[in-house]
């Protein structure tokens, strides 16, 4: 049996009960998160007895919160804007990418009582780079934001031989994060600071922008980048990883230039797929059908 959305077939939902696996994201806010959707889509599809669901939970409240998740039995979680830090100091153990990033978005809940964190921020954003044409190796990326999603994608791209540029609003999270990319890695020159009111002196020279605040984001924080995408080299890849809206304001205007846009549409795909295999079991595949369900929701909402 199915259902249609968006002129798609969907599996038919299935009944939850008392031996239905239970998993969510915490964020705040959260309510914009098609992480929902795209988890329960992959649970019908394979039949899998399980539900995903949003968990809006306050600065400051993120321990009490996962505790509680813990105890009630839920499998783990998701961890988006502000908490990917808090989830990295409230892990048991960390993966390599986790521990080089300083930053956790996804928590797993050991059947020891143990808490396991991973980071699959950076190499999803890598593979929704590349799976949008863009070779994803050397030259230079200018990052905008320091927060758990730039670690993330700074420690990724690093990997790849590619030099990175980080610029924030408070220029002492961009200098911690430059520190940790430098003692993490044999980095050296690759990272460097670039003053938040001093992008126009340094994008001309670079191959990627892109965005990881959450400014321009729905329900987000107000104001805008100081970013004069005039200055941008005709071969500037801009992304951003916010996905709601799909196409931001700074998308917008680099489209209207010519330049190719990467949404954060296909990061959050992506990085979804480490979570689901480790709370369902089951490693989903990544076609056509999900993104098709999140950009008919998406479009849906800004009717």
């Amino acid at each position: 049996m199915t259902t249609q959305a968006g002129g798609l077939a969907l599996p038919a939902p299935r009944r939850i009960g008392g031996h239905t696996a239970l998993a969510g994201v915490i964020g705040w806010p959260v309510a914009h998160s098609r992480s929902p959707l795209m988890h329960n889509f992959w649970l019908a599809q394979y039949g899998i007895d399980g539900a995903y669901v949003p968990l809006p939970v306050r600065p400051g409240a993120f321990d009490v919160a996962v505790r509680g998740l813990q105890a009630a039995g839920f499998r783990g979680s998701n961890v988006t804007i502000p908490h990917k830090e808090a989830a990295f100091r409230i892990v048991d153990r960390l993966d390599r990418s986790a521990r080089r990033s300083g930053s956790v978005n996804t928590l797993v809940f050991a059947p020891d009582g143990t808490i396991e964190g991973f980071s699959t921020d950076g190499d999803g954003f890598v593979a929704n780079v590349e799976a949008h044409g863009v070779k994803v190796k050397g030259g230079r990326a200018l990052l905008l934001g320091a927060g758990g999603a730039a670690r993330a994608i700074a420690a990724s791209l690093l990997d790849r031989g590619v030099a990175v540029g980080i610029a924030n609003r408070t220029a002492q999270r961009a200098h911690e994060l430059a520190d940790a990319m430098r003692a993490d890695a044999d980095a050296g020159t690759m990272v460097d600071v670039v003053p938040w009111d001093g992008l126009a002196a340094v994008l001309p020279g670079c191959d990627m922008l892109v965005n990881t605040t959450s400014l321009g984001m729905h329900g987000g924080p107000a104001g805008e980048l100081p970013v004069d995408l005039a200055l941008a080299p005709s071969t500037l890849v801009v992304c951003d990883i916010v996905y709601v809206p799909r196409q931001t304001a700074l998308l917008r205007d680099a489209a209207a230039r010519g330049l190719r846009c990467v949404d954060g549409l296909g990061m959050l795909i992506h990085q979804a797929r480490l979570g689901f295999r480790k709370w369902f079991g089951t490693d989903p595949v990544i076609g056509p059908e999900v993104e098709a369900l999140l950009d008919a929701d998406l479009r849906g909402k800004e009717r």
